[in-house]
């Protein structure tokens, strides 16, 4: 694969830019990152799950290209609304936890592309990976589950409400 890797500062320890087609790391977050894992594994461990990962992305680059549309506009919808609205809104919190939905499936086909790559080239340890790939998901999940329960929480105060 042919892909430009470049230095950013954007707070995300690596991410794969599918518009431009190229993987971005900020090495001050990667530090942060992998002294937030529960279990620590090595750096070289860390930097190559994390780019066998971005990697996958970059498979999944077609499915992400015909997302963007709907990127576009979750962006302008969001723009366009104040966090108190985003979550105080059970329409607008829907919209939130519907890109959840596409983003974690995204990276869960990430994870799965970048597992196949580990498996056919060996790149870095099982266990590692594993530990990488929870930590990975994790972030995504936490806050979908978080907009989940608030969602539900205002449904239900809704339905009270309509009682």
């Amino acid at each position: 694969m042919d892909i430009e890797l470049k230095q950013t500062h954007t707070g995300i320890n690596m991410s794969y830019n599918f518009i431009l087609n190229y993987l971005g790391y900020d090495v001050h977050r990667i530090g942060e990152a992998i002294k937030e894992m529960q279990v620590p594994v090595p750096l070289e461990s860390y930097i190559k799950a994390f780019t066998l990962h971005e990697l996958g992305h970059a498979l999944d680059r077609k499915a992400l290209m015909e997302s963007l549309p709907k990127t576009i506009q979750y962006y302008e919808i969001k723009k366009a609304h104040n966090l108190n609205e985003l979550y105080s809104d059970y329409t607008l919190l829907a919209m939130l936890i519907e890109e959840h939905e596409m983003n974690i499936g995204f990276e869960e086909t990430a994870w799965a592309n970048a597992e196949k790559l580990n498996r056919e080239f060996g790149i870095v340890d099982g266990e590692s990976f594993d530990k990488v790939k929870n930590q990975g998901m994790s972030t995504y999940m936490n806050f979908y589950e978080k907009d989940v329960q608030l969602y539900n929480r205002l449904i239900a105060e809704q339905t009270v409400q309509s009682a």
